[in-house]
């Protein structure tokens, strides 16, 4: 019989998220409720959920339910079975400022729970959930939660069909900062100021321009970088520090990410 765990991820530098995995759990709920959006989603094993409009509802693997802020619900698996799921709790207030800057609607305190059974959208949850609890950088992990929640259809109000077009001039300020940054000082907020835009909205319109999220723009141009640097003779080491890695086991990684070779292989050891 496959063993029951439970995974937590959290970070005090992201403090407004933290995300739960759950394997064959027989754990079951009390009615409750969380201060909290919390979305839910059903990895394996069928479950009976209480807190949507319509009554409870039986989930199947690759549904989700979107539960707002201090919506009493509860979620079990049928009598004697094991289940799977993730869950992801996202602070109230943040998530209300971030959806309320790009001109977003959102789910308000207490409204009914939302059930999805959108199998994009289960890929989209499952992605997200792998890079929080991913060795990424706090920046790209909040570009990854940003980015969903934006695109998430609240039912309040329907999401934005056309990404803001970048000027011309923003979009080059823009490329000539985030090439010169190091990870660390990736900051969306001060990207989306510079460019008069919200956090999402600075992403839709950066990805509809560049084909890519700022953060991976800026890997892209750092790997690049290395690249010419690796030409020139400069030592594996250095050219992770140039570039502003961690270490260089970091940057090897990153580099076979981008590339589909190591910076030894690339360099012709």
């Amino acid at each position: 019989m496959p063993r029951s765990h439970t995974v937590l991820w959290r970070d005090p530098a992201l403090a407004h998220v933290e995300s739960r995995r759950a394997c064959h759990s027989r754990a079951c709920y009390k009615a409750h409720s969380h201060p909290t959006f919390s979305i839910g989603a059903v990895d394996a094993g069928q479950s009976h959920f209480s807190g949507a409009a319509g009554g409870q509802e039986r989930l199947t693997p690759g549904t989700l339910v979107l539960v707002p802020a201090q919506r009493v619900h509860a979620c079990n698996p049928e009598p004697g079975q094991a289940w799977s799921y993730q869950m992801l709790h996202v602070d109230a207030d943040w998530l209300t400022q971030l959806r309320r800057e790009s001109g977003l609607g959102g789910a308000g305190a207490g409204e009914p729970a939302r059930v999805c059974r959108d199998p994009q959208v289960y890929r989209q949850f499952c992605a997200l959930n792998s890079v929080l609890f991913s060795s990424a950088s706090n920046s790209e992990k909040d570009t990854a939660l940003i980015a969903f929640l934006g695109d998430l259809d609240f039912s309040v109000h329907p999401p934005l069909t056309v990404a803001p077009a970048l000027e011309a001039a923003t979009l080059s300020g823009l490329l000539t900062h985030i090439e010169h940054l190091d990870p660390a000082q990736l900051s969306l907020e001060v990207l989306a100021r510079e460019a008069g835009l919200g956090r999402y909205q600075l992403i839709r319109a950066f990805r509809a321009a560049t084909g890519l999220t700022p953060h991976a723009y800026l890997l892209n141009a750092r790997v690049n970088r290395g690249r010419r640097l690796l030409g020139e003779g400069v030592a594996l080491a250095e050219v992770a520090y140039q570039l502003g890695f961690a270490d260089q086991s970091h940057f090897q990684r990153v580099f076979k990410a981008y590339v589909g070779v190591t910076p030894g292989q690339y360099r012709g050891d």
